[in-house]
């Protein structure tokens, strides 16, 4: 390396250290820089006097710890009406009056590489001009979001996204073509080979082969992982490395029991356990099965899905839920789910907290499956962080 990109690195080593923070410091919004990397600059009102740095990226128990243990053994950051999103603009010309219950886009909410704006550019060319090329010291951090709960309606003669009541979609309450969506969550999986998305349909789809039309037009079939390699009776789910290698890196449910039948899509309640959503999946103590499924503590099905949002979205009530409550309910569902930790965990407006929020719940999870500790990051062999059981 010349004289010349050695200063270069030089100077931008010391604007990024200049501009690292820690979870918690005091930030300005109205700034650029400010807080570290994988983290967001955030006013947790009203209980916050100011802005401070709160993580807004997931930690990859893939490749931080491994990824050779079977798909049920990890935990996946959800977001609920994940296509929900504030500030959508109207795809039917009528103004939308419904809930919104996320902030950015699907693509945002799956990206890998979330370190914002001019830092991004600093570590790419520090990487390029120091010819680094080891796995282990490239960007790797991300939104980290691997499940989303979509809402599928008839529509239009196709297929929509709809936050809508009554199994019907109307043009006030509609917000995009589901193959927009789709589309996005293909151009993720084809740019990232060792990701792995699943969907969770609230499905009010009744045209023949509606959904089918779908994924095949958005090109995800490709990545289908087929229900006849989904584990009966509570066994073992395939191991994530060989997921990855078959390119079977897409995991669909719905909630339309007929679809296993006549589309190949896997009945939800077949598969997993999930709690009561709205208000009654959040009273403190208390986590119960909502009524489509089976009792949590059915071993029957292998995967767990802990839901933890209000029945009316709130971004200011949601920051302070992140912060304390999450953890809290993740415990009280482990108890009533027959002593197994969640697989996925289901929020509104997911970046929201005082700190880590869902992202380190999702660490506690994941922490708990792999290692039995409470932070993943005390899973990776030679790290700092200590295991608390």
């Amino acid at each position: 390396m010349g004289a010349a990109a050695a200063a270069l690195v030089l100077v931008m080593a010391g604007l990024l250290g200049a501009a690292a923070a820690s979870v918690g410091d005091e930030c300005s919004t109205t700034t650029s820089v400010g807080c570290g990397a994988g983290q967001w600059c955030f006013d947790c009102e009203p209980k916050l006097a100011g802005s401070h740095c709160v993580r807004s990226a997931a930690t990859n128990p893939f490749q931080l710890v491994n990824n050779s243990l079977p798909f049920n053994k990890y935990a996946y950051l959800t977001t609920h009406n994940s296509f929900a999103i504030v500030g959508e603009p109207s795809h039917t010309g009528i103004p939308r009056i419904t809930f919104d219950n996320q902030e950015d886009t699907v693509t945002d909410q799956l990206k890998v590489a979330s370190v914002s704006s001019d830092k991004t550019l600093l570590l790419f060319y520090m990487s390029y001009l120091m010819n680094i090329t080891s796995h282990r010291n490239c960007i790797a951090l991300q939104n980290g979001v691997r499940a989303l709960m979509l809402d599928t309606y008839d529509f239009k003669g196709s297929v929509w996204l709809c936050h809508s009541s009554g199994g019907k979609c109307n043009d006030f309450t509609a917000f995009e073509p589901a193959l927009d969506t789709f589309k996005e969550i293909e151009a993720f999986l084809s740019a990232n080979p060792s990701e792995i998305v699943t969907l969770i349909l609230e499905d009010y789809v009744h045209a023949p082969n509606g959904l089918t039309n779908v994924f095949k037009a958005s090109g995800l079939q490709k990545y289908w992982f087929p229900v006849s390699n989904m584990p009966k009776d509570g066994q073992e789910w395939p191991l994530v490395s060989e997921m990855v290698t078959s390119n079977q890196r897409l995991l669909v449910f719905t909630s339309a029991r007929s679809k296993q039948v006549t589309e190949g899509i896997a009945y939800q309640w077949n598969f997993m356990v999930e709690n009561n959503y709205g208000d009654d999946g959040m009273d403190a103590g208390k986590c119960s099965n909502r009524a489509e499924s089976a009792p949590l503590n059915d071993k029957t099905k292998s995967l767990v899905l802990m839901n933890y949002f209000p029945s009316v979205p709130m971004k200011p009530t949601a920051c302070l839920q992140h912060s304390r409550g999450l953890t809290g309910m993740s415990n009280t569902c482990y108890g009533s789910a027959g002593n197994r930790w969640a697989n996925f965990i289901a929020v509104d407006y997911y970046k929201r907290s005082e700190g880590g929020g869902a992202f380190q719940a999702t660490d506690l999870l994941n922490g708990m499956l792999l290692c039995g500790c409470q932070d993943v990051k005390a899973c990776q062999q030679g790290s700092s962080v200590v295991c608390s059981a």
